[in-house]
């Protein structure tokens, strides 16, 4: 899933007001656990809300003036209702003024509940906002403590991976640990792929030349730190990343190769 293209979608405002079925509202509260740029994006939207029901509240209260004003231009003389007219017709009056403030009063009432609903809303999601990432911040905290432990670890073999002819200017690393059969690829020197493509891992055999893929990085521009995990069972010589069509492809394109990197044991 492409997370800017779901966010773009639409999917978001129906869900804050509250238009989407519960098996789709479920979709959008785990997808806001899992990707903060979606939580942002529903907190940017409520704070919106807020502010347009704001902007549409009354600013100051309805004058009774005011509104006897509006009743005298709209009569049909165009003249000014004078105090003298019948007792009925002035209760009339009196009574249709009353009522105009009454509603005013009423929708104000209702903009101003809605406003504070919203703005407790607010308080209440961006609350969650920040536990959450607190919570996302321990976790990275420990997963990046874990993944410095392995990289240093005296077993890890480490091949760096230069830029070949398709981009010169890009390097990778790759951690192998043969213990679990796991690479970790580190691939901040990567561009970002253009769209409808995905890097490709390889691991390959140089006698015959045998390349086998380790998978595709289908979430590199998604991911901050660019450290990706991938499983490898096999008895790699060396590692090579090529720029393929999404879903990956069977062999690697050679003119899209961007890094190459060989065991230094070799």
């Amino acid at each position: 899933m492409n997370i800017n293209d779901y966010i773009n979608s639409g999917i978001l405002e129906l869900y804050v007001a509250g238009q989407l079925s519960e098996t789709e509202s479920k979709e959008v509260y785990d997808l806001m656990l899992k990707h903060p740029e979606v939580l942002k994006e529903v907190l940017e939207i409520e704070a919106a809300i807020v502010k347009l029901t704001a902007s549409v509240s009354p600013k100051k209260d309805i004058s009774f003036n005011t509104i006897k004003g509006r009743l005298n231009n709209n009569s049909t003389s165009g003249k000014v209702i004078s105090l003298n007219r019948s007792k009925t017709k002035w209760i009339n009056y009196s009574g249709w003024a009353a009522a105009v403030v009454l509603a005013g009063g009423l929708i104000w009432t209702i903009n101003m509940k809605s406003t504070l609903e919203n703005q407790i809303q607010t308080v209440t999601t961006e609350k969650d906002f920040l536990e959450i990432q607190m919570e996302t911040s321990k976790t990275d905290l420990a997963e990046t403590k874990n993944l410095l432990n392995i990289i240093r670890d005296k077993s890890i073999i480490n091949i760096p991976l230069e830029g070949q002819a398709a981009a010169p200017g890009a390097y990778a690393n790759v951690y192998w640990d043969k213990k679990d059969d796991t690479v970790y690829l580190d691939l901040k020197g990567l561009p970002e792929p253009p769209e409808g493509k995905e890097y490709q891992v390889w691991s390959l055999t140089l006698n015959p030349l045998t390349p086998t893929s380790l998978g595709t990085i289908n979430d590199f521009i998604q991911d901050d730190n660019k450290i990706f995990k991938l499983k490898n069972a096999n008895q790699s010589q060396a590692f090579g990343i090529t720029l393929e069509p999404a879903g990956g492809s069977p062999t690697p394109t050679m003119e899209q190769l961007y890094t190459l990197g060989v065991l230094a044991s070799l």
